[in-house]
């Protein structure tokens, strides 16, 4: 560890925070349906996406029509995709000639990018044909990005409305996510990855000359708009099959530091629009802290574990100084990739710039863990916010019971339903994660796809099922995927993790709106000091220790445990 390592990583954080303050003002300013300065450019268009869609603005939902116009929306956009996946060979836009894929890999990876979570059980460069990247995958990351805005806009409104019935449009609030705050982003981002050296083209490849002389053929493509995109949303699917660590999608120290600053920045500006929003920034400053000091401390073991290195390269004679450069690119270091490994993982991003199979047993386990407790760390675009939220009230109501009050947040009393509904959705994760990590443990086609025995080849069970259903898509490459079994299992854990968290929380948004807000009194609990900080981290590292440590100790901590010992499988 380095002090150039962690200036980089502050200056990162210092970057990010500076942009999400004005970019979350401004999108409080657009989902109060103020005037911005983009209005009079973006205004008509989006009125006529109205007049098309046959959607009346003015016109509000409840919670229940406002999920099933979601989940409505986001069925359609899934028929769509997997149609366009399993014809791809026969439509225009495949100068590769790349056939159709099949069906089980078709519904992975349509599902996959539907919720956000941008599994990729393929090589993108020789799988996907132009078509399915632009029309099919940077499409969908566009609208899985707008969907989570929307829904954490509802669960906000929930907040900070007084008696009222409905919690917003959700077509208004997805439409206004994406015209206003992703697509203006990802044109300008875009246009400076080019200028970093990231390819925009629709030829199929290039050839190059080696330094030996030989021809080699270079896969290209439309690589910039899909890398801006799956950044700013938090996706993370990678135009190529090495995802940020091919140097078309990620070729400089500058680009790896935009990227990085790409993830964070929706994520984070979106909660201090939250403060703006319920009327009270404290808030907003109190829910950062707790996701940058997990985040931070996430960064700082998952550096500190790769710095040391391992016994096993020391004994091969490798320089212990360097630490465990194993899968990481050189042009990164130490310090961004273990940066890089904590965020995409605290969001629910899923891109990767180094292997995180290749990490140490404790730097991969932190990765981990991050998915485990929630992806809230920011988390990704929207969902972060809903589920750091979720957790708050979890936390108000374990400070109720302590004290003998009925608990209350921002001003809304935290009664049976709202805590029901949380204690739902917080099991969603545990069970998707563990229940199928427990079959295919010992299951023979499961087992099949793992690269490794041992603590090891658990620990590539436990973060695919993590992966995929804490909605964030990133992989111990070692395991290969691509087989009916894990296809399917990884698909329908995908959904759970998105679909079967989301609907207890929207019935939590239409149920706090209806509720009237009371001020604050003597005897309210504050929930913008440190001691409410303290709380809300407690509860979050308390609910992940608790239902993840027993398989993450015959995991990545027997594995370090061995490692130690100088043994491995």
């Amino acid at each position: 560890m380095t002090t150039d390592g962690w200036l980089q990583i502050a200056l990162l954080f210092a970057v990010v925070l500076l942009a999400a303050a004005p970019l979350g003002g401004f999108m409080a300013r657009l989902h109060a349906g103020e005037r911005t300065l983009l209005t009079p450019l973006l205004g008509p268009v989006e009125r006529l996406l109205y007049r098309l869609a046959g959607v009346n603005p003015a016109a509000e939902q409840n919670w229940l029509g406002y999920t099933l116009g979601m989940l409505a929306f986001n069925a359609a956009g899934f028929l769509l995709l997997y149609l366009l996946l399993r014809f791809q060979g026969v439509l225009p836009l495949n100068p590769q000639g790349f056939r159709g894929l099949a069906p089980d890999l078709a519904f992975n990876t349509a599902v996959s990018f539907v919720t956000n979570t941008n599994w990729q059980a393929y090589a993108g460069e020789v799988t996907m044909s132009h078509l399915s990247q632009m029309a099919g995958l940077t499409v969908q990351n566009f609208l899985s990005a707008a969907t989570g805005l929307a829904l954490a806009l509802a669960l906000v409104r929930g907040f900070a409305r007084s008696g009222a019935g409905t919690v917003g449009n959700f077509f208004v609030d997805m439409t206004r996510s994406t015209l206003y705050v992703l697509l203006p982003l990802a044109v300008v981002t875009a246009l400076l990855l080019v200028a970093l050296g990231v390819p925009q083209t629709l030829d199929a490849s290039a050839t190059a000359t080696t330094l030996e002389g030989a021809q080699q053929t270079l896969a290209l493509g439309p690589v910039a708009s899909q890398v801006a995109i799956k950044q700013l949303g938090t996706n993370g699917g990678g135009f190529f099959n090495a995802n940020a660590a091919h140097p078309f999608e990620n070729p400089t120290a500058l680009a790896n530091l935009v990227q990085t600053w790409q993830m964070l920045v929706v994520a984070t500006a979106l909660v201090f629009a939250f403060g703006r929003m319920v009327g009270d920034r404290r808030q907003a400053r109190a829910l950062l802290a707790v996701m940058g000091l997990l985040l931070l401390a996430g960064t700082a073991v998952t550096y500190a574990a790769e710095a040391q290195g391992t016994p096993l390269l020391a004994s091969l004679g490798l320089d212990p100084v360097g630490g465990n450069m194993e899968g990481k690119e050189v042009r990164f270091g130490l310090a961004l990739s273990a940066l890089w490994a904590a965020v995409t993982t605290g969001l629910s991003c899923g891109a990767v710039n180094a292997m995180h199979g290749s990490f140490t047993p404790i730097g991969g386990m932190i990765p981990m863990l991050l998915i485990q407790l929630g992806e809230i760390l920011p988390g990704g675009v929207g969902s972060g916010l809903y589920g750091l939220l979720v957790m708050a009230i979890i936390a108000v109501f374990v400070a109720g019971l302590m004290v003998g009050r009925t608990p209350e947040y921002l001003g809304k009393k935290i009664e049976v339903r709202e805590v029901k509904m949380a204690v739902l959705a917080i099991l969603i994760l545990p069970v998707a994660i563990l229940g199928f990590s427990a079959i295919a443990a010992v299951l023979p086609a499961a087992l099949a796809g793992l690269g490794n025995a041992g603590p090891h080849g658990l620990s590539e069970i436990l973060y695919a099922y993590s992966s995929a259903a804490g909605n964030n898509g990133s992989a111990f490459a070692s395991l290969s995927a691509n087989t009916p079994w894990w296809n399917t299992t990884l698909g329908l854990a995908m959904l759970l993790g998105r679909f079967a968290y989301i609907v207890p929380m929207m019935a939590i948004a239409g149920s706090l709106a209806a509720k009237t807000r009371a001020r604050a009194s003597a005897g309210t609990f504050p929930t913008h000091g440190p001691l409410f900080v303290g709380l809300l981290a407690g509860v979050i590292l308390i609910l992940g220790g608790l239902q993840f440590f027993p398989a993450l100790a015959l995991g990545p901590i027997a594995e370090q445990v061995q490692m130690l010992a100088g043994k491995t499988f």
